[in-house]
């Protein structure tokens, strides 16, 4: 009775997993969170260990358990999915399940965008997941959630953001000009003249690589209001584009230098840039939540922090710097790839994500602390 009681309390309430949110890991429906999965550091379970922040955080908090565990944020968040129900979805990621690959560079990566992650609808709302992880998540006819083992080594990353309805149609035309490989979709006749885009997403996604782009923006960035309220900007490109994602158009847009995280173990990788009035910077070592300082060679995530609070013309005043999460690496080969990145200006979250900056390197090459990389090289 004991045992039963136990599973009882970590389970979620009876109908709470049927609602499409973000959730937390109490169970409870959140505007959105910031899931941070910190890459192997002891152990194997330290290879599935996460923080998380939401709405009503001051910053990250230890996971109450392990990222693959049936009662986290994450497999919460992911139910209803494989529930039955008349829901729409749409999964993508350039290196779908069941690859075959344990690092990046499947066959899809090289015909597709940059570009992973799960959008989940109903007739009322739905949420917009924005990862990195490969081989993420398991298709619906899997029947459940689980977590992939190519996805512990290193670290990782994911922002969930509840959104109305009427959203996903934009974020849709987002995902149109990222051009996804979508390897798992449906959208119920009685959503499809809400989501024309997500229709469109799907009848390309389910038979070809890559969505046609013929009439696609080369980029895009539209405003995304949460259900909450929360202001955030999507920034979406294709390959069209021809450029980096954070030098040639993000830190211009939002007014503000970068330092950025990103998969470094591949060829081609570009250099920090001060150039062009910004400077945007790659990291070198990290520690977020400060539980303990590692490389960045070992950190898989795709993210972006102003370096000061105050930084940007673009927002709110007194809103803090700018977090930007995505799904594309600053190298040469994804210059010519689509990609994007969901960007937030909070107080809490910036400090959480500048913090875990520790050393950068300089536009001149030199690894130091960040803020002194910054003053390295002034601008060109």
């Amino acid at each position: 009775m004991l045992v039963f009681a136990l599973l009882m309390i970590h389970l979620p309430a009876e109908g709470d997993a049927s609602q499409i949110s973000c959730y937390n890991d109490k169970g409870d429906t959140v505007d959105w969170f910031y899931l941070y999965k910190l890459p192997h550091h002891t152990s194997h379970i330290d290879g599935l260990k996460y923080l998380l922040m939401e709405k009503s955080s001051e910053g990250w908090v230890d996971g109450t358990g392990l990222v693959n565990d049936s009662t986290g944020a994450l497999a919460r968040t992911m139910g209803p999915l494989y529930e039955d129900g008349e829901i729409g979805h749409i999964l993508y990621n350039d290196q779908p399940p069941h690859s075959g690959k344990s690092a990046e560079g499947d066959l899809e990566s090289n015909i597709c965008g940059h570009t992973k992650g799960v959008v989940l609808f109903g007739k009322e709302r739905g949420f917009w997941l924005v990862h990195s992880t490969p081989h993420f998540p398991p298709p619906k006819s899997a029947g459940q959630f689980s977590y992939p083992s190519t996805g512990v080594i290193n670290g990782q990353n994911f922002l969930c953001v509840t959104y109305p309805l009427e959203r996903f149609q934009t974020i849709g035309e987002q995902l149109q000009v990222n051009e996804p490989h979508v390897y798992d979709c449906h959208v119920p006749a009685a959503l499809a003249s809400a989501v024309p885009s997500m229709v469109h997403l799907c009848g390309k996604g389910a038979n070809d690589n890559a969505t046609d782009t013929t009439s696609v923006a080369a980029n895009r960035s539209v405003a995304l209001t949460s259900l909450g309220g929360s202001q955030f900007i999507s920034f979406a490109k294709g390959a069209s584009f021809k450029n980096d994602l954070y030098h040639g158009w993000v830190a211009p847009t939002l007014q503000s230098d970068l330092l950025v995280q990103f998969w470094r173990r591949v060829r081609g990788v570009l250099m920090s840039d001060c150039t062009l009035g910004w400077k945007v910077l790659n990291m070198a070592r990290l520690s977020p939540g400060q539980r303990f300082t590692y490389k960045a060679t070992k950190d898989h995530s795709k993210w972006a922090v102003s370096p000061n609070p105050g930084s940007g013309t673009m927002g709110r005043a007194g809103s803090g710097g700018w977090v930007c999460v995505g799904d594309i690496n600053r190298d040469e080969a994804e210059e010519q790839r689509g990609g994007g990145t969901v960007c937030l200006q909070e107080p809490a979250v910036w400090k959480a994500f500048r913090t875990a900056a520790v050393q950068c390197y300089s536009c001149k090459g030199d690894v130091g602390k960040c803020d002194t990389a910054l003053k390295d090289a002034g601008r060109q």
